[in-house]
């Protein structure tokens, strides 16, 4: 049988090696009152078992704002940390548990490109730009961003983000996710026409008709899904209900039922009645864990087989146990540190979101 012919494919939970979850929970246990540890949805599930708080960027970066511990653990990628260290006070200190556990889609925005975006397309409008980014970026992008007026946003708050930068402005530049941008533009009633991807830098003429800028980038994960696997879910199961997240390419969303954020994901399937059917368009070791967590539904991958995005399975029980060990002796081998001037713009950047 394939995997659509089973329905859902049954997966079993990461094996655990004994030894090491023993020490990570001694160590938890030791360091309880100054410690937290913060777990995406996308993480391993013999990683995120040992968050105390699981979230997608938004819930996280609140929680970050949040923390009044001194050691915050972040089970996660780069620019995520990168956040919390942003956000969290300063007796406080941010680790990554595997420092190259970095994001494609952040990398597709470096500072140097964007600011030669910008002073073109400022240079040929008199209109009122205003700069997005996507959480999914790096520090230094979200400093651009907060130096000029702007706001950064998550795919959870994403269309409120939209609505407060267009009564601020005439036009947005968003980056680094084209996808996420062009989804939002036109839920908020953007027409295609009024939408330009910066592959290219426009002429003066091109950023005249232009209301919303998308920079290229894209989640290697989330592309990877099409409509043909929406068509071929809906063939097998005339009921299911199709949700993806908001970085899938427009013609995804458009053939699904719902987008948004993974807190939406798990939201509408938990509320959903039971024998209810679901196709799934994100990554992996959610839907798996999904999967487990309601067996009285059907939730399977939007495609088979499902992806895994690389960086968030970079972190595992045994690097976490070497932070914890870190933290315990005094080092700092995998503390993430922003400078202070990159910190005091990006700050400025995410705290007009978070008071949205």
């Amino acid at each position: 049988m394939t995997y659509y012919e089973k329905g859902v494919e049954k997966y079993q939970p990461e094996q655990q090696d004994p030894v090491t979850a023993r020490k990570i929970e001694a160590l938890k246990g030791a360091l309880k009152d100054e410690l937290v540890i913060l777990g995406h949805h996308y993480q391993r599930d013999n990683v995120i078992r040992y968050a105390d708080i699981r979230g997608d960027s938004l819930i996280l970066s609140r929680k970050a704002a949040e923390m009044k511990k001194k050691h915050v653990v972040f089970c996660g990628v780069y620019f995520m940390a990168e956040c919390a260290d942003i956000l969290s006070a300063e007796d406080q200190k941010v680790y990554l548990p595997d420092l190259q556990a970095g994001c494609s889609m952040a990398d597709m925005a470096d500072r140097e490109a964007v600011e030669a975006a910008w002073e073109h397309l400022t240079s040929l409008s008199d209109a009122t730009i205003i700069p997005v980014t996507y959480i999914n970026s790096s520090a230094d992008i979200k400093a651009f961003v907060g130096k000029h007026g702007g706001i950064v946003c998550t795919s959870s708050n994403a269309p409120k983000i939209f609505d407060w930068a267009m009564e601020k402005g005439d036009k947005i530049l968003f980056f680094p996710d084209r996808y996420l941008g062009l989804n939002t533009a036109l839920s908020k009633g953007i027409s295609r026409e009024e939408i330009r991807i910066l592959d290219t830098l426009p002429d003066r003429s091109g950023i005249k008709k232009a209301r919303v800028f998308l920079w290229n980038g894209y989640c290697s994960v989330h592309k990877y899904f099409e409509a043909e696997h929406v068509h071929a879910l809906r063939e097998r199961f005339p009921d299911i209900r199709i949700v993806v997240h908001g970085e899938c390419k427009d013609e995804v969303v458009r053939e699904s039922d719902h987008f948004g954020s993974t807190s939406t994901i798990i939201d509408l399937i938990s509320a959903s009645p039971k024998g209810s059917t679901w196709g799934v368009g994100t990554e992996e070791h959610l839907v798996r864990r999904l999967q487990r967590q309601y067996p009285d539904k059907t939730v399977m991958s939007l495609s088979e087989p499902g992806f895994q995005c690389a960086t968030m399975s970079m972190i595992t029980p045994g690097s976490l146990l070497q932070v914890l060990e870190e933290i315990r002796a005094g080092r700092n081998d995998h503390r993430i540190r922003v400078q202070n001037e990159i910190k005091s713009y990006a700050k400025t950047a995410l705290i007009r979101m978070l008071t949205l």
